[in-house]
């Protein structure tokens, strides 16, 4: 069964060529995604690793976690399941809204 994997404190500049080729190293890769930033189109900094097995995923973490690639020591571990996250528009369930407002005036100008 395949195993996705979290790589973490990647270059700008690696990308999922880079990390199918390096983690082939490994083993059989599934896929391969780098997290680009919607706003400005450059990497986060982190992606995921889809391993065919979970004997070649655990290979890759020995081999990968804590070594450099691309200039950058990387962080590679078993992907946790997405958290699911409240969406909206910056108020609690309770109604309240979450701070901010127009800034105070300055007072001593009459």
């Amino acid at each position: 069964m395949a195993k996705k994997l979290y790589v973490g404190g990647l270059s700008y500049d690696t990308n999922e060529s880079t990390l199918k080729t390096k983690f082939g190293e490994a083993g059989s890769v599934v896929s391969a995604v780098v997290i680009i930033d919607k706003m400005t189109g450059r990497s986060k900094g982190f992606g995921f690793v889809e391993m065919s097995s979970d004997e070649e995923a655990d290979k890759a973490i020995e081999m990968f976690n804590g070594k450099e690639l691309d200039g950058r020591t990387i962080t590679v571990n078993e992907a946790r399941p997405m958290e699911s996250r409240p969406r909206g528009g910056g108020f609690d369930r309770g109604g309240r809204g979450g701070g901010g407002g127009f800034g105070g005036g300055r007072r001593d100008r009459y």
